[in-house]
């Protein structure tokens, strides 16, 4: 098994245990504007993506655009429940203080909805001054600009990077940049996700195993 000098988490559906609860917020908003979906629609079209991408979609359903104010109230309603409901991923915490090699996280959210996550979940610790958002570099999955910002700027290559992701959009963006991926597939229902990654696991215990931890 290669050894890799650095590990780079994505966030949600990683670390902390997010995406059914960040989509049905969405999903019930897209609703209270004509929409009709549900949570397996926007976790199939909308995980792991930009939040923008994803309205853009909602107001080509209902050939319309939706009110300027709906990403902000999509944060304030996403924010509360998380604050009451949001979860770690379970066996995160022991993979986390068991790593010997550097790690960080990389995802599309914006910086205070990663450090707020983080925090709720008791991960913040350890990621302090190792958080990297699409939103610091204008560019989102699946392109491989966030995990190669990351790396370098963590000082390493993608070739000695592993990355941990959890959606086809993200897995695609590591694939991109030349970085392994493992992929966690216990809250997966994307077919093409296990394609698309070097190696898949279901149970976030099995990664400490994987790593030779």
């Amino acid at each position: 098994m290669k050894e890799y000098k650095c590990v780079i988490f994505d966030c949600d559906g990683v670390l902390v245990d997010s995406e059914a609860l960040g989509n049905q917020v969405f999903v019930d908003m897209a609703n209270e504007h004509g929409a009709d979906i549900d949570l397996a629609y926007a976790i199939k079209h909308f995980k792991g993506g930009f939040l923008n991408d994803s309205i853009k979609q909602v107001e080509a359903i209902i050939q319309k655009q939706l009110p300027s104010g709906f990403e902000g109230e999509y944060r304030r309603r996403s924010y509360q429940l998380f604050s009451s409901q949001l979860k770690p991923i379970e066996g995160i915490e022991d993979v986390l203080a068991k790593l010997t090699v550097p790690f960080c996280v990389a995802s599309s959210g914006p910086q205070e909805k990663i450090s707020r996550n983080l925090e709720t979940t008791g991960l913040l610790p350890f990621f302090m001054g190792k958080i990297f958002s699409c939103y610091d570099i204008g560019k989102w999955k699946p392109d491989p600009a966030i995990y190669v910002h990351a790396s370098m700027t963590m000082g390493f290559s993608p070739n000695e990077c592993l990355v941990i992701e959890d959606s086809f959009k993200g897995a695609r963006a590591a694939t991109n940049g030349g970085f392994d991926v493992y992929g966690y597939t216990r809250h997966n229902e994307d077919p093409d996700f296990e394609n698309e990654v070097t190696l898949s696991f279901p149970e976030m215990h099995q990664l400490i195993a994987l790593l030779n931890l």
